[in-house]
């Protein structure tokens, strides 16, 4: 079977508009995390990272839009254009579009908004994306809670192998919106400082926006520096709660099992796990009891929400992105807010950027309805 891979990306967020600026913050160990008093947004401040507007104009403006576009549909057309122009391959039948995020254009429904209703539906997010760059095949919109991002990679990864395509490009987002900020305090998840993942003192989640794009191809040339090969990937719903994960991390457990099936890996050939790590007391716990049951309780593993905050279906995507840069780099990169262990199970959760030869690392995602996802990447030969 062929192979497949990741490999020119883009991360549009509060510490950046490339993928490389972001990471080179992520290695000065530098959050994109602020304080946000908008009333219009929550009735009290909250930390949050959320894209300049302006700098989103600015970037979005030399597009040269032919019409009028959502927030959301601006941050992933200036992210998946650099991919794409990057990559420099033809749009032709051969190339796919998957589109993952949670929401959408939410926002849209807002009694302000001057987009109709109808923009609000996730088909439409769709066409907008494809029409723009003028693919040939329709979009998929992947939307499963928290996963969606991880999710999309496998999803690509499929279509490829099967021969459906042969280059699959994702772009990956979710707003911060007043929906989505009045659903997770509801479930009183929301903190009132930065998050802390792992951490004994944390107390909560942050929520944050992003855009993010990667190449997924079976192509083995002209790859960026920073590629990866997908080794394995799997998914399991663990149904336990329509908000609550398993507790016995059985989902993510299963998920990693049959990615390192499938990767022909033992736990310890993984080099390092970028998880999950909402900073919530059940995801904390679940996930350390899942990795824990995988053998993969030493390994060394961080949670990037601590520079991004949650940003929902995007979360998956980004995070693999920065994976992919950390692996190439040969460099751990700390979990933000950690210092003292608050789960059950032990976890050698990284503390401090550290130089540390990275081949091969796992990625895992888990979301609301008991979905879960985990990936396995393998550096290339470094030039």
């Amino acid at each position: 079977m062929a192979k497949v891979y990741l490999s020119y990306n883009n991360i549009i967020s509060s510490l950046g508009f490339d993928s490389t600026t972001v990471v080179d913050k992520i290695a000065d160990e530098v959050s994109g995390l602020t304080l946000v008093n908008d009333p219009k947004l929550f009735a009290t401040p909250f930390y949050s990272s959320m894209i300049s507007s302006e700098a989103l104009i600015d970037a979005f403006s030399l597009l040269n839009p032919k019409k009028e576009y959502t927030r959301l549909e601006q941050m992933m057309l200036v992210s998946l254009k650099k991919v794409i122009d990057a990559s420099k391959i033809p749009l032709k039948e051969n190339v796919g579009l998957i589109i993952s995020t949670t929401k959408g254009n939410i926002d849209v429904l807002e009694a302000e908004s001057p987009f109709s209703e109808e923009r609000a539906y996730l088909s439409a997010l769709g066409n907008e994306i494809k029409e723009y760059f003028g693919l040939k095949n329709e979009a998929i919109v992947l939307s499963n809670a928290c996963v969606s991002g991880v999710m999309a990679i496998s999803v690509a990864k499929r279509y490829i192998e099967q021969g459906t395509y042969d280059h699959v490009f994702i772009v990956s987002g979710d707003l911060v919106t007043k929906f989505i900020l009045s659903g997770f305090n509801s479930f009183q998840a929301m903190s009132d400082e930065p998050c802390r993942p792992y951490c004994k003192e944390r107390t909560g989640i942050n929520i944050g926006e992003v855009a993010a794009s990667v190449l997924v191809t079976n192509q083995d040339r002209n790859l960026a520096s920073e590629a990866v090969e997908i080794l394995g990937e799997a998914s399991c719903n663990d149904a336990n709660h329509i908000s609550g994960p398993s507790r016995t991390g059985e989902g993510l457990f299963r998920s990693i099992q049959s990615a390192m099936k499938e990767a022909k890996l033992e736990s310890e050939d993984i080099d390092y796990i970028s998880a999950h790590g909402t900073a919530t007391t059940f995801n904390d716990e679940m996930e350390a009891i899942a990795f824990n049951r995988a053998g993969m309780g030493t390994i060394p593993i961080n949670s990037l929400k601590g520079y991004f905050g949650h940003t929902l279906g995007a979360s998956g995507l980004l995070e693999t992105i920065v994976g992919m840069h950390s692996a190439y780099r040969n460099t751990l990169f700390s979990s933000l807010g950690f210092s003292e262990l608050g789960v059950s199970e032990p976890l050698n959760v990284i503390t401090k950027t550290t130089s540390k030869k990275i081949n091969i690392f796992l990625k895992t995602a888990s979301g609301f309805g008991g979905c879960n996802t985990a990936a396995i990447f393998r550096c290339l030969p470094k030039n």
